[in-house]
This record gives structure tokens, sequence and C-alpha cells, in this order.
């Protein structure tokens, strides 16, 4: 697996030493606030395991996330491939998730950069997506923050019609756009 550093970031494997923050960061009702429910400990374990899964089947995934002055865990950001199918599907998703005492500090920006980074110019990806609930403005910005443009909203196949956080926009950005971005170009 490959790691990642950025200015003030390591996004690397996951080890174990990781879970406690990880679960924990996954309990938290604010960072949790856009998803159906907070995780409980064995839900954390299980994507954990996913998340390693993940990774040796496509090698590509999920980074933790540290800080380098600290060693502290404060998320994760990466690539998966969902596990649902709509008509647009299948697609490569750039995620992430922070601890809120990271938030408001470009941390989730920094991370994501390196990730798509790495995606264009060394896994060979051709298009990332993103997605998340209408109501997760946060996301949403950070989505525009790194480059990427509004395609489509969707209703989530996982979720009751009727869900609150049922509705979803995804965004695009392909491997063009990126490179144009990062080289004035654009």
């Amino acid at each position: 697996m490959t790691s990642l550093e950025t200015n003030r970031l390591l996004l690397r494997e996951w080890l174990p030493t990781d879970l406690a923050a990880f679960s924990a960061m996954n309990r938290d009702p604010d960072v949790m606030r856009y998803f159906p429910s907070q995780l409980t400990e064995d839900q954390s374990i299980a994507f954990y395991n996913r998340i390693q899964e993940h990774f040796d089947a496509n090698g590509f995934g999920l980074f933790a996330v540290t800080i380098k002055d600290t060693q502290a865990f404060a998320g994760f950001t990466g690539f998966m491939i969902p596990s649902f199918e709509t008509s647009f599907t299948p697609w490569v998703e750039i995620g992430w998730r922070f601890n809120k005492t990271y938030w408001n500090q470009g941390i989730a920006n920094e991370a994501a950069l390196a990730c798509l980074k790495l995606g264009f110019t060394r896994l060979g990806f051709q298009e990332v997506v993103s997605f998340t609930s209408v109501h997760n403005h946060p996301s949403e910005k950070l989505m525009k923050r790194i480059g990427m443009q509004y395609k489509l909203s969707f209703m989530h196949p996982k979720l009751p019609a009727d869900h609150f956080l049922c509705e979803h926009v995804l965004y695009t950005l392909s491997k063009q756009q990126f490179l144009e971005r990062v080289t004035g170009l654009g």
C-alpha cells in the first residue's frame, strides 16, 4: 500500500491502534450528522475490515490520516468503489470523514488533493466522483474547493425514499480537469 505525505499530514495504511480513535469519531453525533446513524464499536470494526479488504481487492482505498507533528489520528480520506448500484455506476468515489477537532483547518482539503493527485497520476483514474446528502453543505463545499463539479441529484438506493438524508448530490472531476487545475492551464 502506498502512503502519502503533505506539509502537515501523513496518509497511510491503517493500524490496529487507529481503531479506538476511529470508533470514537464514528460515534460522534456531530461527525455522523449526515449519515443514517452513528456507528457502534462493532460497526466501526466491520468498516475497518471492509477498508482493509477494499485495499487488498483493488490496490487502493481509504487512508488513515494522521497529523505529522503529533501522530494523532485525524480521520480518513481516499477512494472506494461504492457498494450500491444505480443507473450511473460503477465509479470510483473519493470520500472523507474527520474528527471535529480537525474541522475548518484545511486538513480535509489537503488530504483530498493528495489523494486526487495519486488517483489521476499513479492509479490511472480517468474520473472520480463524490456524493453526499443535499443537507451536507460542508462536504459539498469541499467538493467544490477541490475542483469537482455538480453533475446530478439522486435518491440514495440504500435509504427509504422518505428518509431525511435520501436525496444526494453527485459531483465529478475528470483527470483532465484536475491536471488543468493543478498546472494552472484551466
